[in-house]
């Protein structure tokens, strides 16, 4: 852009990567910088295994009783999911074009404190209850009292996966009942139960389970749901050049993959939610 100014874009396919490696990758992309201007050669640590490794592993692993009974708590919690139909602008296309946008905000920190406070209380997790509020929201959106939304999990169950670039996540579907027009806490109790299922059987691939369930098929929705929520609390890591002053710019991005999805991060001031519908 200038003599002294620059700017870096990777572009790296989800396929061989994902949040929580990028984090990985910019702290070795930074101590490799630091050792070269330094006159070093990068001194990372020896991984203990590589992705290959844990293909292997998950493929020994998940069959026989394991695959059958995480296939079955699956299917008895899925059994009979209702579409989520929310009110919208306009028909739903045949085919999806994947147009979108973005609207982003931020919530105060006395709220944030206080959504703390309420989970503690409780004895749920900041995640639980959002995804608590958020339902409500989409019951009030829709009429519906069955509740499907999709959530990414980071599959980093190992310790000697934590310094590894690789797909690791994979998508959990959790489902609520607002049947019995249930009091907040008392909702709050069922998502808790909901998601501690949910994590207990997390290991069984989202493709998998759309294969053995073979819901009937609409080109023009996703399987399973079509709502998706995000917490983003992996360890944030900066990107630390030496001699250079380095910070990310935001990339507006112009696309939707599903009818709705909210992601919320923690930060120093707060929490930040971003809808992308």
């Amino acid at each position: 852009l200038a003599a002294e100014e620059h700017l870096l874009l990777l572009n790296v396919h989800h396929i061989v990567s994902d949040g929580w490696s990028m984090e990985v990758l910019w702290r070795e992309l930074s101590s490799g910088y630091t050792a070269f201007v330094s006159g070093h050669a990068p001194d990372l640590p020896r991984l203990p295994i590589q992705y290959a490794d844990y293909a292997v592993w998950q493929r020994e692993w998940l069959q026989g009783e394991v695959l059958e009974g995480q296939l079955a708590y699956w299917k008895e919690k899925l059994a009979d999911l209702s579409t989520l139909e929310l009110p919208t602008d306009r028909p739903r296309p045949p085919v999806p074009s994947n147009q979108g946008a973005h609207l982003t905000f931020d919530l105060p920190e006395p709220l944030t404190q206080a959504l703390r406070e309420l989970s503690r209380r409780e004895g749920t997790t900041l995640f639980m209850t959002l995804l608590a509020a958020f339902k409500v929201l989409l019951h009030r959106y829709s009429g519906q009292e069955d509740i499907a939304v999709g959530t990414p999990i980071a599959g980093r169950g190992r310790i000697e996966l934590e310094g590894l670039i690789g797909f690791f996540i994979n998508t959990l579907v959790l489902r609520s009942s607002l049947a019995g027009n249930p009091t907040f806490t008392e909702l709050l109790a069922r998502v808790r139960e909901s998601a501690l299922g949910a994590y207990d059987h997390q290991d069984l691939p989202f493709e998998k389970l759309v294969e053995e369930l073979s819901p009937s098929r609409d080109i023009s929705r996703n399987p399973l749901f079509q709502v998706t929520f995000v917490l983003q609390n992996a360890p944030d890591a900066a990107l630390a050049l030496k001699g250079v002053q380095a910070s990310r710019l935001p990339l507006a991005g112009h696309s939707a993959k599903f009818d709705l999805t909210l992601a919320v991060s923690e930060t120093a001031a707060g929490l930040r939610a971003s809808w992308e519908y």
